[in-house]
């Protein structure tokens, strides 16, 4: 399996697209700690199928043997108590009040604990790649909830530009508007105007 992994927060939107891939951006190595190390963006909400590839990658990429993983439930159907891993078992547990509901946390026993933002499966591929991005910003403030109600209102926002733009086309755009409302152009004349003389 190959990780679309990030250690600087470009991934392009048809990257993290492909099937093939571990949708997966984590902060540059030896970046100063922020809130959150990085970012997953799982295919499904089914933590059984995803949770083997995602540690196994970062199980790899860590040098660490991941042991447990909590979520907040709010956003998963179903919480398994154990996922098999290669080689070993991994637990897994929740919180709902002490856990960010957009947020996983991976523990490896007295060896590290990291935090991604967990973008969710049906995020369109642009919000997606922001949302990957900024997880990663080393110099980042905003929490996993907060990352994602910024998404939310930039995707607002975009759709609204989109929607007064293809009305803007429709309309033929400035040639379309009612000639009566625009003021009159000065017929175009090959002379200067003349100046007003003093009496």
């Amino acid at each position: 399996m190959t990780a679309t992994i990030s250690s600087s927060p470009t991934l392009e939107p048809d990257e993290l697209t492909s099937s093939s891939l571990l949708r997966l951006s984590l902060v540059p190595v030896g970046s100063t700690p922020a809130l959150l190390d990085g970012a997953w963006w799982p295919r499904s909400r089914d933590l059984g199928a995803e949770l083997p590839s995602l540690t196994a990658v970062l199980e790899a990429l860590w040098g660490r043997r991941i042991t447990r993983v909590t979520v907040n439930p709010t956003h998963w159907p179903v919480v398994p108590g154990r996922v098999p891993v290669t080689g070993h078992v991994v637990k897994v547990g929740w919180f709902l009040a002490e856990q960010d509901p957009h947020e996983l946390m991976l523990l490896s026993y007295r060896r590290g604990r990291w935090n991604l933002l967990v973008v969710p499966p049906q995020t369109p591929p642009a919000s997606a790649a922001w949302l990957m991005a900024a997880a990663c910003d080393p110099l980042g403030t905003s929490t996993a909830s907060r990352l994602m109600a910024e998404a939310a209102r930039l995707r607002t926002v975009d759709e609204a530009d989109r929607a007064v733009e293809a009305v803007w086309d429709s309309e033929g755009g400035h040639e379309a508007r009612d000639p009566a409302a625009r003021p009159p152009l000065p017929a175009a004349t090959g002379t200067a105007p003349q100046q007003p003389t003093e009496r």
